[in-house]
């Protein structure tokens, strides 16, 4: 099953929860905080405008971004946890 995001919407692939803290702690799974940031697997064509043009996205397959922590949508795509936001909801990209 493949997920092609419509409108201005985009499909991403959360990173994964850490299980360790930076002092090496192995952390529980009812302790894990849901992760903000993921990578880009699929977006949409854009926005319809008033004028009949679609808006041109700002975010690209592959970019890693930055969301807010209960934004968007949970759908599984091939056995895989992702999530369905807008590109509205998007806090940032993470460059390299």
């Amino acid at each position: 099953m493949a997920v092609k995001p419509l409108e201005d919407r985009v499909l991403i692939k959360p990173s994964e929860k850490e299980s360790k803290t930076e002092s090496g702690i192995y952390l529980p799974e009812s302790s894990k905080e849901r992760p903000v940031q993921g990578k880009v697997v699929a977006v949409g064509p854009g926005k319809r405008l008033e004028n009949g043009k679609r808006g041109e996205m700002s975010i690209k397959v592959g970019d890693t971004v930055v969301y807010g922590k209960y934004a968007g949508s949970e759908v599984e795509v091939k056995g895989t946890e992702h999530l369905i936001l807008r590109e509205s909801e998007i806090l940032g990209v993470i460059e390299k």
